[in-house]
């Protein structure tokens, strides 16, 4: 194709535009074809984890804690014990932990349960100017659905779906927490016990010994980070847990065990935990306390061991090589809690570290590895990369 003409020296020259070569225009439509096809793969995948929800969660419970009890294994097994009975003894202990913390707290929640309408009239007594807005809301609300069904057809039914009792949601939610939790002790069980041959497995899977070695480098360092992680954050939410337990009796707060346990498990809950405990703290403290201003001292205490927990103790003990970007935790607790609830914001972080573990060792997937870090690369590094 011809294109302008140019005057050089006094020399007329035609400027012609060359077509670019096939292989080049092959390689770009192969590249958007396989971006395009990693795409509908990521939105199938997404859909297949929401609709199998009550089948892959446990699993995906389980292997995380058998990723988090593999070095205690592998150390008892140095000193001479099997790994079928060492996994044995641990997932019983973690039984009869869960079963009795889940006591404990069963009495004082069912109380809340039953006691529900009392409460809820005492807290709408004690915030009585909320309490009036929220009627003027609702009234207004009421009368507009007056105003526009009142036009309808007298002769047509109206039907309204009664939705399910407190009791049942709670008794059905019980249920399932209870199966989910039986089958991820016992794959984690089971995983443990086989001692180290599905990580053999895996590496007689690869053909090429430099690949044996770095999927060996990926499953241990996930390993090691994800243990690392859970022992960590597990050992500071029971410092946590002892904390807000004492300040909550020293308040006169009423049951400051079960708000220590509270604090343990919805502390593993970035950002969420804290916000929904002291919530539930100042609203059992408006309703046991006479006077508001005592009753602020409850919510108070909770945000702030959870900020000074959240803020210092946290980033010091786990160290920099497990710090992540702030917004990528955020986001990936807000997407796996839209996708599996509360189940899913719990497992957020642990995906995230596997996934930035696996980011770090593949070359291809470093720059995302890098965004997911909380460091900021290094100036030489975006030095060259912008040269």
């Amino acid at each position: 194709m011809t294109g302008e003409t140019a005057d050089v020296r006094g020399a007329t020259v035609t400027l012609s535009e060359t077509p670019a070569p096939p292989d080049v225009l092959n390689s770009y439509h192969l590249s958007v074809i396989r971006r395009t096809l990693g795409l509908i793969l990521l939105v199938l995948l997404t859909m297949g984890f929401y609709f199998a929800k009550e089948v892959i969660l446990p699993l995906l419970m389980g292997t995380l804690l058998a990723l988090t009890l593999s070095p205690v294994v592998r150390s008892l097994q140095r000193r001479g014990i099997a790994p079928a009975i060492s996994a044995a003894v641990l997932i019983l202990v973690l039984g009869i932990c869960a079963g009795g913390a889940a006591l404990m707290v069963s009495g004082p929640v069912s109380g809340w349960i039953n006691d529900a309408p009392r409460l809820e009239a005492v807290l709408k007594l004690k915030l009585q100017s909320l309490a009036t807005s929220v009627a003027k809301v609702k009234e207004a609300s009421e009368q507009v659905d007056q105003i526009t069904t009142g036009t309808a057809d007298p002769l047509v039914q109206r039907v309204a779906v009664q939705s399910p009792g407190l009791l049942t949601l709670a008794v059905s939610n019980v249920a399932a927490v209870a199966a989910t939790t039986l089958v991820t002790l016992i794959l984690a069980l089971f995983l443990l016990a086989s001692g180290d041959l599905f990580y053999v497995k895996l590496i007689d899977a690869f053909p090429r010994f430099g690949d044996k070695k770095r999927a060996l480098r990926i499953v241990y360092g996930i390993e090691r980070s994800v243990s690392r992680y859970l022992f960590t954050v597990t050992i500071i939410n029971g410092g946590l847990a002892a904390a807000i337990g004492v300040g909550m009796w020293a308040i006169g707060m009423p049951q400051p065990l079960v708000w220590a346990l509270l604090a343990f498990f919805v502390n593993f809950l970035p950002y969420i935990g804290p916000l929904a405990g002291a919530a539930l703290a100042g609203a059992v403290a408006v309703v046991t306390f006479d006077h508001l201003g005592q009753a602020v001292l409850a919510p108070m205490l909770y945000l702030a061991m959870t900020s000074i927990e959240g803020q210092f103790i946290t980033p010091v003990v786990l160290g920099r090589k497990l710090e992540l970007n702030t917004v990528s935790v955020f986001v990936t607790v807000v997407f796996w809690g839209w996708l599996w609830g509360i189940a899913g914001a719990l497992m957020a972080v642990p995906f995230l570290v596997c996934v930035k573990v696996l980011c770090d060792n593949v070359t291809p997937l470093r720059t995302l590895g890098t965004f997911l870090g909380a460091s900021a690369a290094p100036t030489e590094r975006a030095a060259a990369a912008a040269s």
